[in-house]
């Protein structure tokens, strides 16, 4: 069992209580959990001013909509026998070819969840070769794997796949999905990553499927993520006996101390 700042654990109640089955339970940042409900309404509120700062071209999206996007959040780690213990960000993700929609949210094991800010993304494209469809799931992002920054290199097509030199690469390890160019459900394992993508060339078309797996989001997106390590609840008790996580942090950050580790992707075509 991990402690401290991790920010989940599992529990294996079968072989540790004698109960059966098991639950992963996202475990206790020591700041948020004894935060008081205003000192948590103040750090929301102290993000959601931020996001619409930082993330000025971002897409709103109605009440309504938001509210479908938690509910299948809560779905999606209810059907991952995953228990929140305490207030967390997490990034919700729409992989519906007619939604492509991103939610930051403020979940919580009690009270209402809460959105921070919302915009678009692209996620796996059908139809094409060598592209892979998003797999649905919670998928956690953990100091076991140090990710990266984009080095701003263009490929053969003259494209910067994974944004400006600098961007953040967030990576959620080995993960099975489904090939898009097939009509007969083959699967296979892709490198699920969350990064930025080309700003010149591609970044317009955020916002419908476009990706080969991986979850593109916009450039301002990107450095708030980064600025405030959203996700970076591991990385930042790693980073203080482990110079690499130091060193991939940006020094300017400002992490927040509800900071979490988990990326959500659900689809709104399917039923709740």
């Amino acid at each position: 069992m991990r402690s401290g700042l991790t920010n989940f654990v599992v529990s294996r109640a079968g072989s540790w209580a004698g109960a059966v089955g098991f639950a992963l339970v996202l475990a206790a940042h020591a700041v948020a959990q004894s935060a008081p409900p205003a000192a948590l309404t103040q750090q929301l509120e102290a993000l959601r001013s931020a996001f619409a700062e930082e993330v000025p071209k971002a897409t709103a999206l109605p009440p309504e909509r938001q509210s479908e996007l938690i509910a299948k959040g809560k779905a999606m780690l209810a059907d991952n026998a995953i228990l929140l213990d305490r207030p967390q960000l997490i990034i919700v993700v729409d992989r519906a070819p007619s939604a492509q929609d991103l939610a930051l949210v403020l979940a919580q094991p009690q009270g209402d969840w809460q959105v921070v800010g919302t915009t678009k993304v692209s996620t796996g494209q059908r139809g094409r070769f060598d592209y892979y469809i998003t797999p649905t799931g919670v998928f956690f992002h953990t100091d076991a794997i140090l990710g990266y920054r984009a080095e701003g290199t263009y490929n053969e097509n003259g494209i910067r796949g994974l944004g400006a030199k600098g961007m953040r690469v967030w990576d959620f390890g080995w993960q099975n999905a489904v090939k898009g160019w097939r009509n007969d459900g083959e699967r296979g394992d892709i490198r699920l990553l969350m990064h930025a993508t080309d700003p010149a060339l591609l970044e317009q078309r955020i916002g419908r499927p476009a990706s080969q797996g991986c979850v593109r989001i916009p450039s301002a997106l990107n450095k708030f993520l980064d600025r405030h390590g959203v996700l970076d609840a591991d990385y930042e008790r790693a980073a203080i006996t482990d110079a690499r996580y130091r060193g991939l942090l940006r020094p300017d950050r400002t992490p927040s101390p509800i900071a979490g580790n988990a990326l959500v992707v659900v689809d709104s075509q399917d039923a709740l």
